[in-house]
């Protein structure tokens, strides 16, 4: 008991998955019923994945398992059913590439169980051929006049007239499928149905038929069923504007702009929700927009459109025969066992037989002078494309000759080299007394840092001798760690190789320790403090006589490069 009661609620929980996963994208917060019903059976439609399934291969499917042999009155069990979208979610899994295969056995029970529930209210476990139809070609994908030119295959008579109650049939069936999604009260079927969509009770063609159901409004019952393809259109569709309520930098989808409020535009999550600030009023007009223009773009349509060179308003719908020939693709509209039917098919394979021998004889029977002039038209355009072709190529060669001679002037070679041998003889030579000046100077920056190391061992001695003299003298009581302090050596820093050659005695030490420093600071100077001040001032003006003549040598060597290389390039221009 418990194992089946289990079951039993699992099996209750997979009929309802779909409808639990409607309610969760909360469409109930559209205050618009016909934008409402019309996402949620979007919702629907992409869940199951009837999306990717086009309205032909439903039709060959149909074709495939027997359904054009049978009346539409006639049931099919759930499990033949079940068998019937097998086959089309598998044939639809073998044209889709690899990496986008989808879960068949997952889409087959959720479409299993919503059309059960849609159509099987009662629990009989058995479903009309017609409704079965009828919803699969509603909710599959493609254009929505080929769907309407398949529906009215199935309720008009062989003459390719509309009967009334079969369409009074495909309403009832169609019309529940908002009923399924809980909006039954703004679609539901009613018996007034069939004269809101045709009032005036007359003989109804196909593109009567058509006219009438693409219309700008279309019939109120059915008022959802091509804004649900307009939403498959703009699903992926960008505008780069600003909404005006909710301040996204950007929409997806639909636009809207109001008629009365200059710039206000909004996204459709907002219009959906009825959102409204500042002046704006949900009673004001607004305009729905599927794409995006520039202003650029706009302004060049209109200035196109005012020169008549393209049409003013939307293309016209295509007219179709108003005879019943039916698309190839498509199923008859009942079974073909009866005499009477098969002896229409028999006359329509002869009209298309008579038509095709009739262009035949026209193609035959074509004057002289047409065949002369269509000679001579193909003759000209084959020499004109032949001319086109020569005067390629030698554009070609052109640029190529003009890419080897841009690659040769770029790269030098050992002939132009040589062409100006005195400028390439200085150059090396003052490279040359460049690498020797560099080479003294270092070695003049090691000579004096030497030197100063030396000057710090002499201070050091001297600073030991006068603590020596002063401790025999009768001073004591001199500190220790003040003598310890001033004999610790400083870092040595080496002095910067741009200086200034005039100095004052301070700046020539800039680089000794502090006990340099402070026994030069002194009042009067020895003689040995002198001594050592003059060669430290005398390596001092060495190193900044050096630093000037070797930025003489850079100086003469980059105006020698410039000249070798002005010569370079006259040597190339002539």
């Amino acid at each position: 008991m418990i194992e089946e009661s289990s079951k039993s609620g699992k099996s209750l929980v997979e009929k309802r998955q779909l409808f639990m996963e409607m309610r969760a994208q909360n469409f109930d917060v559209i205050r618009l019923s016909t934008y409402r019903t019309a996402c949620k059976l979007r919702f629907v439609q992409k869940r199951c994945n009837l999306h990717l399934v086009d309205v032909w291969n439903m039709i060959e499917a149909f074709r495939d398992n027997g359904l054009n042999t049978l009346e539409h009155q006639a049931e099919i069990s759930v499990s033949r059913l079940e068998t019937i979208l097998s086959s089309i979610y598998y044939q639809l899994n073998k044209r889709l590439p690899t990496t986008h295969q989808i879960n068949v056995e997952q889409s087959i029970g959720l479409l299993l169980n919503f059309m059960v529930a849609t159509y099987d209210s009662e629990g009989r476990g058995k479903l009309t051929v017609f409704a079965m139809k009828s919803m699969l070609a509603t909710m599959c994908g493609g254009k929505i006049v080929d769907k309407l030119r398949y529906i009215f295959s199935q309720i008009s008579d062989s003459s390719g007239t509309m009967l009334f109650p079969k369409f009074d049939h495909f309403l009832r069936e169609v019309l529940k499928l908002p009923t399924a999604v809980f909006e039954g009260p703004s679609f539901g079927y009613t018996e007034h149905s069939v004269r809101t969509c045709f009032p005036q009770q007359k003989k109804i063609q196909l593109n009567t038929f058509l006219d009438v159901l693409t219309a700008d409004p279309p019939p109120q019952c059915l008022v959802w069923l091509p804004l649900m393809h307009r939403l498959a259109h703009v699903e992926n569709v960008f505008h780069p504007v600003e909404c005006s309520y909710c301040h996204s930098e950007s929409m997806m989808g639909f636009r809207y702009r109001c008629q009365q409020c200059h710039g206000y535009q909004l996204c459709q999550s907002c219009f959906w929700r009825g959102h409204a600030n500042g002046p704006h009023s949900n009673q004001h007009q607004m305009k729905e927009h599927s794409s995006w223009k520039s202003p650029a773009k706009k302004l060049s349509h209109a200035i196109s459109r005012s020169l008549g060179c393209v049409p003013i308003g939307e293309p016209p719908q295509p007219t179709f025969p108003e005879v019943s020939e039916r698309p190839p693709d498509l199923a008859p509209t009942t079974v073909l066992e009866s005499p009477s039917r098969l002896d229409e098919e028999h006359r329509l394979i002869a009209r298309y037989a008579a038509r095709l021998a009739a262009e035949a004889s026209n193609s035959t029977q074509c004057p002289p002078t047409d065949l002369g002039f269509s000679f001579d038209a193909n003759k000209q355009q084959r020499q004109l494309i032949a001319e086109l072709e020569n005067k390629n190529r030698e554009i070609l060669q052109e640029i190529q000759r003009l890419r080897l001679e841009h690659e040769q002037a770029s790269q030098p070679t050992p002939e132009k080299a040589q062409q100006n041998p005195t400028l390439l003889a200085e150059l090396r030579l003052l490279r040359h007394r460049k690498d020797e000046l560099e080479r003294r100077m270092s070695a003049l920056q090691e000579s004096r840092r030497e030197l100063m190391v030396q000057l710090e061992g002499l201070m050091r001695l001297l600073k030991d001798e006068e603590q020596k003299q002063s401790a025999q003298s009768g001073s004591p009581h001199s500190s220790p760690s003040h003598s310890a302090s001033c004999s610790m050596p400083m870092p040595i820093r080496s002095t910067s190789a741009g200086s200034t050659p005039t100095h004052t005695p301070q700046d020539c030490l800039a680089g000794v320790g502090g006990d340099v420093l402070d026994a030069f600071s002194q009042g009067v100077p020895r003689n040995l403090r002198n001594d050592l001040l003059v060669a430290a001032d005398s390596i001092t003006n060495t190193m900044s006589s050096l630093v000037k003549e070797l930025h003489s040598v850079d100086d003469r060597l980059e105006e020698e490069e410039e000249n070798l290389r002005n010569g370079r390039d006259k040597a190339v221009t002539e």
